[in-house]
Formats: structure tokens, C-alpha cells, sequence
């Protein structure tokens, strides 16, 4: 029998929705600073796959989040950037490290360094 997708009735659930993925607000942290291109992401996102990143960029992609720039060289080079809505995100992003930071004492100090990490790419 072929599983159906659960329909999302909430905009709350919607935003995690889209945002959902082990590697995916590391990517929206580097792409918050400017463009950036595919191996210079991979290089940043320390343990990541090349399949892994390329899915969470096309996920990404298909939501609006960030937009792919090909440009016509040789070699070929592409770039990806945050669109308005990605940009719209770096406040939920920055209020998500906050809640971590005061409620992430019991998940100990490596969880807060990436966090604030994160929260100084943001800033920037």
C-alpha cells in the first residue's frame, strides 16, 4: 500500500516543515552571509554527503527558500542564494538559537557552541 502525505493544517507546522533536515538551517546559516557556491557549502557543512546536500538545495529550492544561479562558464558554476521568504526566516532562525540557549542547559556545552555559531553567521 503506498503511504499518503499528512496534509498540513497549521503555518507553524508548515515553516518546520520546510525547514526539517539535519543539514538544512547550516545551509540557510551560510547562505544568510551571500552567495555561495555548492563547494564551498559542502566544505562549511563538515560531514555532510554530496547527495544529502544536493536534496536538502533542491528541498530548499522547490519551497522558495533559496534560488540557484547557473551561469554560463566553463567550468560551470552555480550559486545559491537566500530568496525574501529565506531571508524572512533568519528571525525564526535567530529565535530558535535563543530558545536553545536558555533551554539547552541540559543538552550541554557542544549544543550551545554550534548554536551560537549559527547565531553569529545570522547576524552577520
Amino acid at each position: 500500500m503506498k503511504a499518503t502525505r499528512k496534509a498540513v493544517g497549521c503555518p507553524a507546522e508548515l515553516t518546520l516543515k520546510i525547514i526539517a533536515g539535519r543539514w538544512k538551517l547550516l545551509i540557510l546559516r551560510e547562505l544568510a552571509v551571500g552567495g555561495t557556491r555548492f563547494g564551498a557549502l559542502r566544505r562549511a557543512l563538515t560531514g555532510v554527503s554530496e547527495k544529502v546536500l544536493t536534496e536538502h538545495l533542491r528541498e530548499l529550492e522547490r519551497d522558495n527558500i533559496i534560488i540557484r544561479k547557473a551561469y554560463a562558464e566553463v567550468p560551470p558554476k552555480v550559486e545559491y542564494f537566500l530568496t525574501p521568504a529565506g531571508t524572512a526566516l533568519k528571525p525564526i532562525i535567530e529565535a530558535l538559537h535563543a530558545w536553545g540557549l536558555e533551554h539547552g542547559q541540559r543538552a550541554g556545552t557542544a549544543a550551545r557552541s554550534a548554536a551560537d555559531g549559527m547565531a553569529q553567521s545570522l547576524r552577520e
